[in-house]
């Protein structure tokens, strides 16, 4: 099983040793060594990426090496951590969100770097242009138009009368978070839906801000997708039954871990197009003339367990709909 909390080490395999009989020594290939940074481990699209990687023929141990750093949920460990990758000379740091990525940018300006999901590389400062990154950034994005207000039909869909909705946040994390805060707000005002926004900036925060937003009888809860809310979606979910709140979201594993319904781009899409990048970087491609890639595929999860344990009927028009739907 891969390992996710490494730490400060390194993921390598286990050494390939010649078989007996072997004559002269062969011709060793070139070990790619790839720095990994990532606000907060998140196995299933940590996976997408690595799958992809062997799936273009890196076997770890063998030909790559992958420097694996995770903040852990702090983001103010970012800068560090990237610059102990530089320190490192990988080959290319593949970089996971936005501050992670705003961190490999920071820390170099030589090593290539391949964002991964990044929601406006233009707006938060990685790229001047998708279409020219111009420099040693490129990679994938997941920024699309409107979304926010997919969910809320998808919502109103749910509940034809909805008119206030719950809003988490994590102010810890401002460049992703008040942008996407704008959006949930954007659409509420063109669908006449009002907001009860809370933040929460770490787990034990959950409780207290879910109650609040109970005690506002509100329709819902949308959760804006955070690394922090990302590595604790068992206690989001329960939390979200426990106060009777029908949880939304966007990245798919939301729904899977237990939030009712969740509408967004296909993150695990997102990490593999970016291993693509990384291949072609290691392969002699520069990242300035490679375009920015914006994510085409998106995805609508429910989960029928948790709309049983709130009471709701799913309508059928959602299930028909739904790539997946979680028994």
């Amino acid at each position: 099983m891969f390992p996710w909390r490494w730490g400060l080490g390194v993921l390598a395999g286990v050494a390939l040793v010649g078989a007996a009989g072997l004559g002269a020594a062969q011709p060793q290939a070139k070990v790619f060594r790839v720095g990994y940074l990532t606000p907060n481990a998140t196995p299933s699209r940590d996976e997408a990426f690595r799958h992809e990687l062997a799936r273009l023929g890196y076997a770890e141990g063998r030909n790559l090496i992958i420097e694996y750093r995770s903040a852990e949920g702090q983001f103010d460990r970012l800068p560090a951590l990237a610059a102990e990758l530089v320190a490192l000379k990988v080959d290319v740091i593949a970089s996971v969100l936005t501050q992670a990525s705003l961190a490999a940018k920071k820390a170099t300006s030589t090593t290539p770097v391949v964002m991964i999901a990044v929601s406006d590389p233009v707006e938060s400062g990685l790229v001047p242009s998708v279409a020219r990154p111009g420099a040693n950034v490129t990679g994938t994005s997941s920024s699309a138009a409107d979304v926010v207000g997919k969910q809320l039909d998808l919502l109103r869909e749910l509940r034809p009368k909805a008119s206030r909705l719950g809003v988490l946040w994590n102010p810890a994390n401002p460049v992703y978070q008040k942008r996407a805060l704008a959006e949930v707000q954007a659409a509420a005002k063109k669908l006449k839906i009002g907001l009860q926004i809370v933040e929460a900036r770490s787990p034990d925060a959950f409780d207290r801000a879910l109650a609040t937003i109970a005690g506002q009888h509100v329709d819902a809860l949308l959760v804006v997708g955070d690394p922090i809310f990302g590595g604790n979606l068992p206690q989001l979910a329960e939390l979200g039954v426990k106060h009777r709140l029908l949880t939304l979201s966007g990245p798919k594993e939301y729904a899977e871990q237990g939030f009712l319904m969740t509408y967004g781009p296909s993150f695990p899409e997102a990490f593999r197009l970016a291993a693509v990048y990384v291949d072609r970087i290691l392969k002699g491609a520069r990242p300035a003339e490679l375009p920015v890639q914006q994510v085409q595929k998106y995805e609508l999860v429910l989960n029928a367990r948790t709309a049983r344990a709130l009471g709701v009927s799913l309508p059928q028009s959602l299930i028909a709909r739904a790539d997946e739907v979680v028994q």
